[in-house]
Order: structure tokens, then C-alpha cells, then sequence
């Protein structure tokens, strides 16, 4: 029966949406919830990258430099070729403009945003994720790096400190604002 079923990719599919934002704002939790709100799929960078290389995120971040992972993310997430998911990225995506110019052409860019302590909070709760900091840097030097960088590259903002169901629906409205004016 499934041999049968041909399905062809739209040849302009809806838009993805694009997660941004540290670690611990809340990428995987709301992209999961947004993209089930809006019936899309949720894909997440990370774990498409572990299951590529067959290794966990960290030890993939543990076996390279820095500056070699950040090329390797930036390569991979270029690469990407959908529509109508959400698609929630590493924190350290917005190190390659490529990456980022390529996700834009996807869709708009949501930067998920929390107060430093509690992205220091939320991340202390799961030691174990990929996090790219650089040797002697704090997460807060990392924060605040990378904040200019989420303000750079999004189109929409969330705080991520609100409730989840007010997060989704904020988020819903502004998309649909920003469709309206397109």
C-alpha cells in the first residue's frame, strides 16, 4: 500500500518557523508546543545533528574546536530543506550569518528571551546539553555575546518567563500579524 503513495513537495510550501535564543530559554519545550498548535512539524537541529553523527551533542561539541563546531552547525542547519515545521536551532546557530540567512529564507525568526539568572537556572537543571562556551567564559559573558546576536537576526521576540499557553498564543498572533502585513 505505502508503495503506492505519492506525495510531492508543494512548490511553495507554508513557512517555517525558526526558534532562537540560549540555552534554557525554552527552544525545545515551545517549539514542541508552537509547532502542535499549529500543526507542523517540530524538528530540532540538535537532535538531528546527533542522530547524523551518531553521538550525543556534547561529545560531538567535546571532539572538535569551537570554531570547527560552529562551521559543522552552520553547514548542517544550511542544509535544511522544509516547510511548514518549527524548527528549533542550537543556541550558538547565530555565530554563521549563512546559517541565519538561510533559515530567514525559511521563514520568520523567533528569539525566545529570559532574564540571565534564569537561563543560569534553567541550564545548571541539565549540565549535560551542548552548550559552545568559549574556555574561561562565563554564561553570563555568553549571554550577553549572544544577545546582540538574537536581536540581530529576529523578527519576533517572546519572554520566555510567561506562562507557556501565553507564550503560545502571543506567539500565534504575531505571526499571523506579520503575515497579514506581507
Amino acid at each position: 500500500m505505502a508503495e503506492n503513495l505519492c506525495i510531492r513537495r508543494p512548490e511553495h510550501p507554508d513557512p517555517c518557523i525558526t526558534i532562537i535564543g540560549m540555552a534554557g530559554s525554552g527552544k525545545s519545550t515551545l517549539g514542541q508546543a508552537l509547532a502542535a498548535r499549529l500543526g507542523y512539524a517540530f524538528v530540532d537541529t540538535d537532535n538531528l545533528m546527533e542522530a547524523a553523527y551518531g553521538a550525543p551533542l556534547q561529545a560531538i561539541t567535546d571532539a572538535i574546536s569551537g570554531e570547527d563546531f560552529l562551521d559543522l552547525e552552520g553547514r548542517f542547519v544550511s542544509s535544511l530543506r522544509m516547510g511548514r515545521a518549527v524548527i528549533s536551532t542550537g543556541g550558538s546557530v547565530v555565530y554563521r550569518d549563512a546559517a541565519m540567512q538561510h533559515l530567514r529564507s525559511l521563514g520568520p525568526i523567533v528569539s525566545l528571551d529570559a532574564p540571565l539568572r534564569v537561563i543560569q537556572e534553567r541550564i545548571a537543571l541539565k549540565p549535560d546539553r551542548g552548550l559552545v562556551i568559549a574556555e574561561g567564559q562565563t554564561i553570563e559573558e555568553l549571554y550577553n555575546e549572544r544577545s546582540a546576536l538574537y536581536n540581530r537576526y529576529a523578527d519576533i521576540h517572546c519572554d520566555t518567563t510567561q506562562p507557556l499557553g501565553v507564550c503560545i498564543e502571543s506567539l500565534v498572533r504575531a505571526l499571523k500579524d506579520r503575515a497579514d502585513k506581507a
